[in-house]
């Protein structure tokens, strides 16, 4: 029996478990007519994500303010799939970054104003990453009754990308770094005009949570890893001209005043995110 800590809705709640750990446990009906204290049957659960840390219940409830409990219990499944069957480590920030982003999509394919994925294509250098992404994709079509395209896959394993580094208990941030960091970064935007509005709120808020993890991603990150194909940077270059030159800018004064072995991966990530903030169309799509 498991006992519950707060209902959710019908058929999602929050449960207490041995050793002062919670769990999220979803199963039709399960928490009809129930309340804080009443009990669960085990058997009737048919899907149950541990939250391990603090910070992962802390994110659960910032979550819910916003984001509809569906497409939250989706993402924690698709994150707790990345975890254990790819054995994807990240960080807990992308249940927020994660959950935000299907929300967005979900509602802009229920709109009719849904696009395909411009993000390009790094499967053959993050392979685990978007064989979780291709499960994911199947999980959320499923579970939202949506039918996003294939290409939904490269967003997804972008956020994979973007969040991997240690668990929670484990991270050390530089937090003097972070500040040098966000600091730099938000100066660069504002002597190019970018600052946060209602439009792209949301887009510069994951931006700043991107920059947040920057330092301790850099510290913990794999020396022999694979750099993104000068291919991919040329294309994204030409097709995102504006955006290019402003990830460069904030790329290059990084790397001179803070972290000179900074990999090439980070200019990529760097041109997604403004490009996103500053809706530049790719040249020659309108």
């Amino acid at each position: 029996m498991l006992k519950i800590a707060q209902v959710l809705n019908n058929n999602v709640a929050l449960v207490d478990l041995d050793n002062q750990r919670q769990a999220v446990v979803k199963g039709k009906g399960i928490a009809f007519q129930k309340q804080r204290g009443d009990s669960i049957e085990a058997s009737n659960v048919e899907k149950l994500f541990y939250l391990e840390t603090e910070t992962s219940r802390q994110n659960l409830y910032f979550l819910l303010k916003d984001i509809p409990i569906d497409v939250v219990t989706t993402t924690y499944e698709i994150i707790d799939v990345a975890r254990r069957k790819y054995h994807i480590n990240v960080v807990d920030y992308i249940y927020i970054t994660l959950s935000d982003h299907v929300f967005g999509a979900y509602k802009r394919f229920r709109e009719g104003t849904y696009l395909d994925s411009l993000v390009p294509d790094l499967h053959e250098q993050y392979l685990n990453e978007y064989a979780a992404a291709y499960t994911a994709l199947s999980i959320i079509n499923n579970d939202l009754g949506v039918g996003f395209p294939r290409s939904e896959a490269k967003n997804i394993a972008l956020h994979f990308i973007n969040a991997i580094g240690q668990s929670s208990e484990e991270q050390r941030f530089g937090e003097a770094k972070e500040a040098t960091v966000s600091d730099l970064v938000q100066e660069v935007l504002k002597r190019h005009g970018i600052l946060r509005s209602t439009s792209n709120g949301n887009y510069y808020d994951r931006f700043m949570i991107h920059l947040q993890y920057l330092v301790d991603r850099l510290q913990h990150s794999d020396k022999d890893a694979t750099v993104i194909k000068p291919r991919i940077v040329a294309e994204l270059e030409g097709s995102y001209p504006r955006s290019y030159e402003i990830a460069s800018e904030i790329f290059d004064e990084i790397r001179k005043n803070i972290y000179p072995e900074m990999s090439e991966d980070e200019r990529l990530y760097f041109v997604i995110h403004i490009q996103r903030l500053i809706t530049e169309s790719p040249i020659g799509n309108g």
